[in-house]
């Protein structure tokens, strides 16, 4: 299997040079050339398997044996070895075929850590196999930071520099990052939002000139292809453990950079029967303004209680768009052009296509707030504001009550103890055990400008020999 670029300007690329390049040359997002396709006999032969070897079987197409096999079965059992319930992705019942995906209990209490202590592993493997050293340059809304570091801490060829906004995190989500002291880790509080963050790692990956001879840089965030291959695993988990394939499933997914339902929309693509994908945006809302109204404008970004919504350049939207414009990579290139100046509108039949692949939702703070609270009196079950949203979505989109909906949790209520008590919790959630002590942990970070020299001058300075 080869990967090309949402935007045509590259030559098709090999499994690990993907993983290892992140954002493509051009400016594009890596996707596979074609994608694996699973019958309804073979998927029915799923539900009786782990997690790791369900994970096994959905990934394995997408390596193409760029890894044996033998390997990638010992990486994915180790990357999953860390989390703290048996069945790895726990459904928990909450209304009639109402269902909530908890997807927090890896090491860091939120949805990334499926995709990147699988990649910590894979850049680790991958690595020291071709003998060569890499610097992961990564933008956080929250969650990201702390699972990317706690996945490639440990990792001998790797430097992390991870920049987050500034007082734009919750202090949990902070403190995951900045407390882990490595000489090879490097937090930046920067100045301004996460789109900032975003746009910064963007524009160093098109020019790496200020690395030094014989580095490259990697990605973490969901620009790398392999954070999208693994989350596509717990849709299927899902549907299997609720009829799947016999019975379709819906989902509703708390989206920011889209890469979390991209994800679920190829599950569809290979095969898995979903009658419903549910965009949840918080009062950030340009996704959902894009499906209902064809409104692509970016506003100003709103600070909210569920930070790691709090995003206005959705970059994985780009890969739908991909698909929705037949691999017209130019039609592409010519669309994130407008996008950037504000003007993207999507033509009549693809807003169409999308319409029918997706339904969408808003939900403001006042809204999840209030949902958090009757959620908790009603099932004495506590959500964190990103799930909240997307159960309110889910409750909102739902075509019929036949079919399960299923809401994907994508993090821990303890990460965002100031939502969870306006909502009337009586006090702060508590931390896992493993986490018990993470308020007298010291922290170490840099706060910088919004400025591409300063921080760039800052890794180059930082990056071990």
């Amino acid at each position: 299997m080869k990967y090309i670029s949402t935007r045509g300007g590259v030559a098709p690329k090999s499994f690990e040079d993907v993983i290892l390049t992140g954002l493509a040359p051009d400016g594009g997002l890596f996707v596979p050339d074609q994608l694996p396709q699973f019958s309804h006999s073979e998927i029915s032969s799923w539900k009786d398997l782990s997690y790791q070897e369900l994970a096994l079987k959905v990934m394995s197409p997408f390596v193409d044996g760029a890894i044996p096999q033998v390997e990638l079965k010992r990486l994915i059992e180790k990357s999953y070895a860390s989390f703290r319930h048996s069945e790895i992705a726990p459904l928990v019942k909450t209304g009639k075929n109402e269902w909530i995906l908890e997807l927090f209990h890896g090491p860091t209490l939120a949805f990334k850590d499926f995709a990147l202590q699988f990649l910590g592993n894979l850049l680790d493997y991958t690595l020291e196999k071709r003998q060569e050293k890499v610097v992961i340059m990564g933008a956080t809304s929250g969650d990201t930071g702390s699972a990317a570091i706690e996945g490639c801490r440990r990792c001998d060829n790797i430097d992390i520099f991870i920049l987050h906004p500034y007082q734009r995190v919750s202090e949990v989500q902070r403190r995951q990052m900045t407390t882990v002291q490595a000489d090879n880790i490097h937090n930046i509080a920067m100045h301004g939002n996460f789109d900032d963050c975003q746009n910064m790692v963007k524009a160093s990956f098109a020019d790496q000139l200020f690395l030094p001879g014989g580095r490259q840089l990697a990605a973490v965030n969901s620009i790398n292809w392999a954070r999208i291959m693994a989350q596509i695993v717990y849709y299927f988990w899902g549907s299997l453990r609720l009829g799947g394939p016999d019975q379709a499933v819906s989902f509703s997914v708390p989206t920011g950079n889209f890469g979390d339902i991209f994800a679920g929309y190829l599950a569809t693509k290979m095969g898995l029967p979903i009658k419903q994908l549910v965009i949840a945006t918080n009062q950030n809302d340009i996704l959902h303004r894009c499906i209902s109204e064809n409104d692509h404008t970016t506003r100003p970004l709103e600070q909210s209680l569920a930070p790691s919504m709090d995003i206005m350049i959705s970059s994985n939207f780009e890969r739908l768009l991909f698909d929705l414009y037949d691999h017209d990579g130019k039609a592409i290139a010519d669309l994130m052009a407008d996008a950037k100046s504000g003007d993207m509108r999507l033509s009549e039949s693809v807003l169409s296509t999308a319409r029918q692949l997706f339904s969408s939702y808003r939900c403001d703070d006042k809204g999840m707030v209030e949902l958090i609270r009757d959620t908790y009196q009603d099932h004495d079950y506590l959500l964190d504001p990103h799930t909240a949203i997307g159960l309110a979505a889910a409750r909102a989109c739902r075509a019929d009550l036949e079919t399960p909906m299923v809401t994907l949790a994508t993090a821990h209520p303890a990460k965002f103890p100031d939502a969870v008590k306006q909502a009337g919790y009586p006090s702060d959630p508590e931390l896992p055990s493993h986490m018990a002590d993470l308020f007298e942990r010291e922290e170490k970070f840099t706060v910088l400008d919004n400025d591409l020299l300063a921080v760039q001058s800052f890794i180059s300075d930082n990056i071990t020999a």
